[in-house]
């Protein structure tokens, strides 16, 4: 049994569930889709270490990995917006601006590479936990401050960081830990991994 694939498989099948509390259901569902998002995240969190201590990581894995995370991810903020839509709309330039720089990170790589951008990259971790933290804030307790602006500055951040590392990079790769990882990668410069944070 590959527990990794069926963690990812959970992630997967999460995000239509949380879409559809969210559109169905509506404010009663907030409960549910805040314990939903935490199981996500746990899911997210057990996969790669799993993979890593059975010796089942590989590119094919972390690509699956990276592109559920984006649709388990994408689920929230759909959700979010159906919940809090004039929240949405009063941040709809800078949330308008990290979607545009998602876009980018696909494009840039799939110009370069002919591959998806699979970073997995630290920043982009602790944007996850900000985001964590803000949701859970905003639909757990009505509270937006500053939680949701901290999520917003570091979406910010680490798109800049992962469109970097796939500039960066001199051939596709996965799990970079920044964009200073890239350069000592494209130095050829060894470096030690994280095998918690980074595979």
């Amino acid at each position: 049994m590959n527990i990794p694939i069926l963690l990812i498989l959970f992630r997967l099948l999460l995000a239509p569930i949380i879409l559809g509390l969210a559109y169905f259901i509506g404010e009663n569902s907030k409960i549910m889709i805040v314990i939903l998002m935490y199981l996500g995240l746990i899911s997210d969190i057990l996969d790669g270490i799993i993979a890593r201590k059975q010796n089942l990581s590989s590119p094919k894995l972390r690509r699956m990995d990276s592109q559920t995370d984006m649709i388990f991810w994408l689920s929230i903020g759909f959700s979010t917006w159906i919940l809090y839509p004039k929240l949405i709309s009063d941040n709809s330039t800078v949330i308008w601006t990290i979607l545009g720089m998602e876009i980018a990170c696909y494009v840039i790589s799939l110009i370069k590479f002919k591959k998806e951008t699979c970073t997995h990259a630290f920043l982009s971790k602790l944007w996850g936990i900000t985001l964590l933290v803000a949701i859970t804030s905003l639909i757990g307790f009505n509270h937006a401050g500053i939680p949701f602006a901290l999520a917003i500055i570091m979406g910010l951040i680490s798109h800049i960081d992962r469109i970097l590392i796939t500039l960066i990079l001199p051939k596709w790769t996965h799990d970079i830990p920044s964009a200073y990882h890239a350069y000592l990668i494209r130095k050829g410069i060894e470096f030690k991994r994280n095998e918690y944070l980074n595979g």
